[in-house]
């Protein structure tokens, strides 16, 4: 029984937004009234003074399942500048999108019986997970499957009508929209690279080469690639020029992690950084966007849900205006609508 390994299992602590908890404590914190000042300098206060990217997170997955076409397509009609595809593989090295390479809680798989002994147990430090894992399916297999809305509280009115995409379908979209005049971007997360890798599924070849091979640089598609893993990032920049943003988290998954990087020793360009290590609770803000700009660095924070605002804060609005006036340079949203609006009323 294969085994994924330390990093999986804390980076799913860390990042199915148990984060939210993450201590700000080594950052300096700017008193809330500065960061709302009334004269404040005109524009915006990103790195290059232009807009903040709005990312779509998994899609407009606030109103429709996580990583379906039509939570893609909904973005991209909100006006959404880029759509995050969270990148797994399949048994048959398929690249496909899915949050964590586990399937019960996005795809209706426990209702196919036909699966039910394909269930297993990983061993994971923090306990053993009871699942259901992509690379144990063929694309084929998966193709059977329908999504399904993973947060609760959301509507389950979609569930069972959309099916798991692939990444060049995914492509396929981005690429019909770009022939309508609609230029939206791919912020691409690797997910859990090295657990495919120690299963002979090596993810660096297979994004860049199908990256190559649709022509998204020659389409004018702007493309980021993230990763919570350096190695992964390293491995990337060593054949490719594509921009990388190294995905971090703060105490204290970050030392659990071998995450716990100074931003002096970040080599990517960018960070996506968790909200809680920029937002304080009492609607302030640190000086960490201060810092990664001073080293020219941008900063992309993750993630802002209408639905569950950050502590302090009364809505995500209210978030998403701090986030914007503390200079954050991309915002990651489940709801790109109401990001979009938000951003260009501070305009």
């Amino acid at each position: 029984m294969k085994k994924y390994l330390i990093l999986a299992s804390l980076l799913l602590a860390a990042c199915n937004e148990a984060a939210d908890t993450v201590s700000t404590a080594p950052v300096a914190e700017v008193p809330a009234a500065e960061t709302a000042e009334a004269a404040a300098p005109a524009g915006y206060k990103t790195l290059d003074g232009q807009k903040p990217i709005i990312i779509a997170h998994r899609g407009a997955s606030g109103l429709y399942p996580e990583h379906t076409l039509k939570a893609y397509q909904t973005a991209i009609d909100q006006g959404a500048d880029f759509i995050e595809p969270d990148l797994v593989m399949t048994k048959d090295g398929v690249l496909i999108a899915n949050h964590d390479g586990y399937l019960s809680d996005a795809t209706n798989i426990a209702e196919h019986d036909e699966f039910a002994d394909r269930k297993t147990v990983r061993k994971m430090p923090m306990g053993d997970m009871d699942d259901w894992w992509s690379d144990d399916f063929t694309l084929a297999e998966l193709k059977t499957l329908k999504a399904i809305q993973r947060v609760e509280g959301r509507s389950h009115d979609y569930d069972g009508q959309y099916d798991i995409a692939t990444f060049d379908e995914i492509i396929d979209l981005v690429l019909e929209n770009a022939e309508k005049g609609r230029i939206v971007g791919l912020h691409i997360e690797a997910k859990w690279p090295s657990n495919f890798s120690a299963a002979g599924l090596d993810m660096v070849d297979p994004i860049l080469d199908t990256i190559a091979r649709r022509g998204l640089r020659e389409a004018g598609i702007p493309v980021f690639i993230q990763c919570f893993e350096p190695s992964f990032l390293a491995q990337v920049a060593a054949k490719s020029d594509l921009p990388l943003v190294q995905n971090i988290v703060g105490p204290p998954y970050a030392a659990l992690l071998g995450l716990d990087m100074k931003l002096e020793d970040i080599p990517t360009m960018g960070v996506g950084a968790h909200k809680a290590m920029i937002l304080t609770e009492d609607g302030g803000t640190t000086d960490y966007v201060d810092r990664a700009h001073a080293l020219g660095k941008v900063v992309h924070v993750y993630t802002v849900r209408d639905d569950d605002p950050a502590e302090g804060f009364e809505s995500a609005e209210q978030e998403l205006k701090v986030l914007i006036e503390a200079g954050v340079d991309g915002i990651w949203t489940d709801y790109p609508a109401t990001a979009i609006a938000v951003r260009d009323e501070a305009e």
